[in-house]
């Protein structure tokens, strides 16, 4: 890293107050691989000491490794910072980048306007700022700016790629539990024969029964657990023997793997319906006629495609019917009240 030259923004008020040292990856993946970003830093503390600040003054915040920027929704440390900024007890912030701090115009503006009011000054690998001068602010907007689109474009080009692959059949598909994918790319059934035989069951007893819900109670009744790959958490990658639930059935019931298709868009994520810091929310599972990519014969099939369609419109049927019954049961509870007593004449 290149020594800085101690600014002439810097004054005793400054040096007084804490040091900030502001620490952010994107996602856990990242925190994981890409130990160089986050080497480079811790190396502000560094350079904070280089421009004045006692160790005591310094404090590094990187509780939010592993946070998106998009939003200060889930980063507790961002949410301190500007506290403290807002108390005045911060003489200056420390970011790599903008794009560390934040990566849309709210978030950004609003640490610029704090910072502002209490006369903080803001750094980053190319220089010390002061958001209280014109043109200082001017660029600091600038590089907010240029953070937000960049995140937009990098985002484009992600899902363009994506799409290319899917076009070409080359899109890796995560796989549910009783699907595996080999070195060689090729996707088979779980050698473990027990894991076969449960999700076959699922599907058998669900032909007989017709219903999820009945379903769910004959493996309660004849305790049988169900098999399910952890995909986030503590034991993510580990295979986990679970008590059966409906939703766990029906998400079953509804995937069209198991019937050896590759299917694409099928649950999109509607910015509209994300809600803020709940990864995985905003999920819109669309009809059939509307998924972006159905291919059939893909992968070792535990059902037919034609059994699959059969699921699907049970299942519906299924959901018809409950909701209209209800419906019934409301009417039945409302009613009395709204015909109430008649007068008799006289």
């Amino acid at each position: 890293m290149i020594q800085p030259v101690r600014s002439l923004k810097i004054t005793p008020t400054h040096l007084e107050r804490k040091a900030i040292i502001y620490i952010r990856q994107s996602s856990p993946k990242q925190v994981r691989l890409n130990t160089e970003s986050q080497r480079n830093q811790r190396a502000l503390v560094e350079r904070a000491q280089s421009l004045g600040w006692s160790q005591a003054r310094i404090v590094v915040l990187d509780a939010d490794l592993g946070q998106s920027a998009t939003s200060k929704e889930g980063r507790d440390d961002f949410t301190q910072l500007a506290a403290d900024v807002a108390l005045g007890h911060v003489g200056i912030i420390f970011g790599w980048e903008v794009s560390r701090l934040a990566r849309n115009n709210a978030d950004w503006y609003q640490l610029l306007d704090l910072a502002a009011v209490v006369g903080a000054l803001i750094a980053d690998i190319e220089g010390v700022y002061d958001p209280r001068s014109y043109n200082d602010r001017l660029l600091l907007g600038l590089k907010g700016t240029m953070s937000e689109a960049e995140l937009h474009m990098m985002r484009q080009r992600l899902n363009a790629g994506r799409l290319s692959k899917v076009e070409r059949g080359e899109y890796i598909q995560h796989l549910p539990t009783g699907l595996v994918r080999i070195e060689d790319g090729r996707v088979e059934k779980d050698p473990d024969e027990q894991i076969q035989r449960c999700i076959a069951l699922v599907f058998s007893t669900f032909a007989e029964l017709g219903s999820g819900l009945k379903t769910l109670h004959f493996l309660k009744a004849h305790h049988i657990l169900l098999p399910r790959h952890q995909t986030s958490g503590l034991r993510k990658g580990e295979l986990l023997w679970k008590e059966p639930t409906e939703s766990m059935i029906i998400e079953i019931l509804h995937n069209p793997a198991y019937a050896g298709a590759f299917v694409y868009g099928r649950r999109p994520i509607d910015p509209m319906l994300r809600k803020a810091g709940r990864r995985g929310s905003g999920v819109v599972r669309k009809p059939m006629e509307e998924w972006m990519t159905l291919q059939q014969g893909v992968y070792p099939a535990y059902i037919s495609w034609e059994q699959f369609l059969c699921n699907q419109a049970r299942l519906a049927e299924n959901t018809e019917g409950k909701h209209r019954r209800s419906k019934q049961q409301f009417r039945g509870r409302v009613e009395p009240h709204g015909k109430g007593k008649r007068c008799s004449k006289g």
